[in-house]
């Protein structure tokens, strides 16, 4: 069975990140959505939450499954069995960052790749901190997230319906 991993903070998922994981989900038998704890960043949602968001929006999706990690991404990937992982490239402004990152990746295990996918276009721009930042300000976020997603950032952010 092909396994992949396709990390991330997902603070929170975006339809991004789903078009991405829908690509992912036609190449390989099983995917791996793995919610990272990243220390680096002061999460909205908490690790938990944003796990099961994940899994909630995910859950149509018979070879998706979720789960959450911290520490070195490639012991994960080891530890789960996947022999990849694949990461989203909205730009060539990421392409630099994610580079460095898979070379490093290779260099602690070379037997773990790292695929890039490209998000459709109409996804370019989207990032999990501007939806954040549109829903503070109390835009419509809708186009950006899941249903799911939308429901938790008006309650966390304590916004009107």
């Amino acid at each position: 069975m092909r396994t992949v991993v396709y990390p991330g903070s997902f603070d929170p998922l975006t339809n991004g990140h789903l078009d991405v994981l829908q690509r992912a989900a036609r190449l390989f038998d099983r995917v791996i959505i793995a919610v990272a704890s990243n220390e680096s960043k002061t999460p909205l949602f908490t690790l938990a939450e944003r796990a099961a968001l994940v899994q909630e929006a995910t859950a149509a999706m018979p070879n998706v499954e979720t789960d959450y990690f911290d520490g070195l991404l490639v012991d994960y990937v080891a530890r789960r069995g996947a022999t990849a992982v694949v990461r989203g490239l909205r730009a060539v402004s990421d392409f630099e960052f994610e580079f460095q990152l898979a070379l490093m990746n290779r260099k602690l295990n070379e037997q773990i790749e790292t695929l890039f996918l490209m998000p459709k276009d109409t996804y370019s721009f989207l990032s999990s901190r501007l939806v954040k930042e549109i829903a503070r300000l109390g835009g419509d976020v809708s186009s950006f997230v899941p249903p799911n997603v939308q429901a938790a950032l008006r309650q966390k952010l304590h916004l009107p319906r």
